[in-house]
């Protein structure tokens, strides 16, 4: 199990709910931060904002909600898992899976998908969904299982792959 894995784990028996899906602003507040709700460029999913006590998180507002919960998990996972940066600016390309950038060469990038993945659908949650409801193809798993996260279908399908519970959508 990776870092990354091992820490959104932690975090969601400590902050989440039994309820799905899981509310990434509820963890984010917990971990003592402000998340704002902001329209900003369309190029921009989020900032995070460390200073002299202080953690603000900003969200585009613009983005479908299933985007905005994404891009606050990742930024919840470099509050939690990168505590030396003190601004950090997403673009959307950054973390948009179906692209290049659901593989990010930066370390860092690549660790807070990885944990955004893992908050909001836990490995345990995912894989008993996985085997409880009825689907012929891999493509109807996703659809059935990305609303109940409240992810959009390129994020679950991602999810359920890093997992091996499918091999492609």
């Amino acid at each position: 199990m990776s870092r990354a894995d091992a820490e959104a784990r932690t975090l969601f028996a400590e902050h989440g709910s039994a309820s799905l899906p899981v509310d990434p602003e509820k963890v984010a507040q917990n971990l003592g931060a402000m998340v704002i709700h902001q329209p900003t460029p369309a190029d921009l999913s989020g900032m995070l904002l460390r200073r002299d006590g202080q953690i603000v998180i900003g969200l585009n507002a613009n983005l479908p909600e299933a985007r905005q919960r994404f891009a606050l998990a990742h930024l919840v996972g470099h509050l939690h898992l990168h505590r030396s940066r003190e601004l950090l600016l997403d673009t959307v390309d950054r973390y948009s899976h179906g692209s290049l950038a659901s593989m990010p060469t930066d370390r860092e990038e690549a660790e807070a998908n990885r944990f955004a993945g893992a908050l909001l659908a836990p490995e345990g949650v995912v894989r008993r969904m996985a085997a409880e409801v009825d689907f012929a193809t891999a493509a109807q798993l996703v659809a059935l299982l990305a609303p109940r996260f409240g992810l959009t279908e390129a994020t679950m399908g991602y999810r359920l792959i890093s997992l091996g519970i499918i091999l492609d959508v």
